[in-house]
């Protein structure tokens, strides 16, 4: 006999059967998209449709046969029995839950347990399952992509932004701590232009207005507020994100990142740019720009130079053009190491003008770059002053000391000469015959003759006295003397407060005496060292020139005998420069004086100042 329970399971058996039967006729359980499961109190499957059974693999009758239960993994075993028994209690519930199909797949499923009731007794339970395998990879995928961004977000260097089409923050990024400072909370809910310069808050808003009217991505560079007061420089990359249902745009979305290192470097670069423009533009020196042998660039030092009317009659013509055909093996030489790397040292040229005449130069050329392309940095330098100026100096040592040498040969004879024609006089007094004396005489008178057009070499020249500027005669010698002071590491220093220093002199002469000085000086220090060439006013009517040098000084045993002729310490030396110097500055009612020690030597040149104007 059944127990009362067993009764009751069996008459609720019998009614969800009756139930099922009338159900199974409607086109909602036939047709229904949705799988549908209808249970038993026991969990026992009583009926499902085709949507079931396209889910599960199985059919109805092999679902009663292994139980829905059965098919559900381990791990969500306990949350599908919890609410099973809930809803046997009468409550609706949702739940999401995995299953192994017949093939032996895993799917995703939303499950909606509904009460079945019949005459106010729960005898069953209709289970609505939805496949959302496909929904679920979404939304992991999503997760990942979530994840993925955040993980960027929070850790990339740049700043990523989120402002409103008003301008209002809704999110920015950690790394706007590392950049401006603040913290992501101090900015979220403020306005963006809080950042902005003032300087740059128009091109700002004028660059944002542009975005939400043309609705595409665009960049700009500002200045953003540090939290510390400074400002650093950004470059703003803005892209608008669109509602999909309005086609109104929703927020938009910004990556900023710091460049002022960068903007530091260009403003830098771009100062030595201008430097080094105003350097060649503004060099004392022709400075010519080439590749390969065509010429690029000159500056308005060369124009004249080559006495061309515009740097466009010399652009685009080959230096060849302007070096005689004798020169031109040793010059396209030069190119071809310069286009290895390599730099050439000073060597001398004749240089063609452009209205056919020639003068002398120096040129040097070194690797560079322009219009970020290799080419040639050419320095021109015209050295027929220099020139001149040296064989003159040349020539002055040269007469000197011939005159020196005749004055010598002069006095040497005229002294035995003297003897002889007293010595002939007395001879003549005491002989008759006076025939020969005669002749000896007229010899003897001959040659008196000659020793006075042999002393005439060691008179002064004529000296061409005009008024003069001493600090223009004294750049021109330091300019002339640099190339030798360069390549023996002595650097020349000019020291003077005074612009307008007028002498009445010989300019050639007065040149020739500091050049000396100079040359002097610089070969005193063979180890490189510093000359200074210092003007000073000594009263109303006379001054001061001191040339000082560096250098291991003049031992006094030697100092006593400066300015004596042919005495000299040097190699190839003849020990009349300091002489013929002096000469020349007294010639120039001027006068000069030596100090010499351990730390170098100092010379003191006193001239009067032309003060007429």
């Amino acid at each position: 006999m059944n127990s009362p329970v067993e009764v009751m399971k069996s008459k609720k058996r019998n009614v969800l059967e009756k139930y099922v039967n009338d159900f199974r006729k409607e086109k909602l359980f036939t047709s229904n998209v949705d799988a549908i499961l209808i249970l038993d109190l026991s969990g026992l499957s009583v009926e499902m449709n085709s949507s079931f059974e396209r889910l599960t693999g199985y059919t109805n009758e092999e679902l009663k046969k292994i139980t829905f239960q059965s098919l559900i993994q381990m791990e969500d075993l306990d949350n599908y029995l919890n609410y099973f028994y809930k809803s046997v209690l009468g409550q609706y519930h949702h739940f999401d839950c995995k299953i192994k199909n017949k093939f032996g797949e895993i799917t995703d499923l939303n499950v909606m347990n509904i009460p079945i009731a019949v005459e106010g007794q729960i005898v069953g339970i209709q289970m609505i399952a939805k496949d959302i395998t496909h929904l679920n990879k979404k939304k992991e995928e999503i997760r990942k992509i979530e994840d993925f961004h955040r993980v960027m977000s929070e850790n990339v260097m740049d700043i990523m932004l989120t402002t409103n089409i008003m301008g209002n923050i809704f999110y920015i990024s950690p790394s706007c701590q590392t950049i401006l400072g603040y913290q992501s909370d101090e900015l979220v809910g403020k306005h963006l232009s809080i950042l902005i310069h003032k300087d740059d808050k128009e091109k700002a808003f004028c660059d944002r207005e542009k975005l939400i009217t043309n609705l595409e991505c665009n960049r700009g560079t500002y200045r953003f507020l540090r939290k510390d007061g400074s400002y650093a420089w950004v470059e703003s990359i803005c892209k608008p994100v669109m509602d999909r249902d309005t086609q109104n745009i929703s927020e938009v979305v910004s990556v900023i990142r710091d460049i002022t290192e960068h903007v530091k470097a260009e403003e830098e670069l771009c100062t030595w740019r201008k430097a080094y423009r105003d350097i060649v533009e503004k060099s004392p020196d022709a400075i010519v720009m080439a590749k390969n042998d065509k010429i690029l660039f000159i500056n308005e030092m060369g124009i004249n130079l080559l006495k061309a009317n515009h740097a466009k009659d010399v652009i685009q013509k080959s230096i060849l053009d302007f070096i005689p055909t004798g020169y031109h093996t040793k010059a396209k030489e030069r190119m071809m190491l310069i286009s290895k790397g390599e730099t050439t040292n000073f060597s001398e040229y004749e240089i063609i003008r452009m209205d056919g005449s020639t003068f002398t130069a120096e040129i040097k050329s070194i690797p560079t770059f322009f219009q970020n392309e290799p080419a040639i940095h050419v320095i021109i330098r015209d050295i027929t002053e220099r020139k001149k100026t040296q064989e003159l100096l040349h020539n002055s040592e040269k007469l000197t000391i011939a005159g020196q040498l005749a004055a010598g040969i002069a006095h040497e004879v005229r002294n035995p000469l003297t003897a002889i024609k007293g010595f002939l006089q007395l001879m003549e007094a005491q002989i008759n015959n006076k025939t020969y004396f005669s002749i000896i005489q007229s010899e003897m008178d001959r040659i008196e003759l000659i020793l006075s057009e042999l002393l005439i070499l060691a008179k002064p020249q004529d000296l061409k006295f005009e008024r003069e500027n001493l600090n223009s005669l004294i750049e021109e010698v330091k300019t002339l003397i640099d190339t030798q002071a360069i390549i023996n590491n002595v650097q020349i220093y000019i020291v003077n407060e005074y612009q307008d220093l007028v002498v009445r002199c010989d300019r050639n002469q007065l040149k020739q005496v500091f050049i000396n000085f100079l040359k002097n000086a610089i070969e005193a220090m063979p180890e490189g060292g510093l000359v200074t060439i210092e003007m000073k006013k000594l009263g109303e009517n006379k001054l001061k020139i001191f040339f000082k040098d560096t250098g291991i000084g003049i031992p006094q045993s030697i100092f006593k005998r400066i300015g004596e002729p042919f005495f000299t310490t040097k190699e190839n030396g003849t020990g009349l420069g300091i002489m013929i110097s002096k000469q020349i500055i007294e010639n120039h009612n001027g006068t000069v004086h030596f100090w010499s020690d351990k730390k170098g030597t100092m010379i003191e040149v006193i001239l009067p100042i032309d003060n007429k104007q």
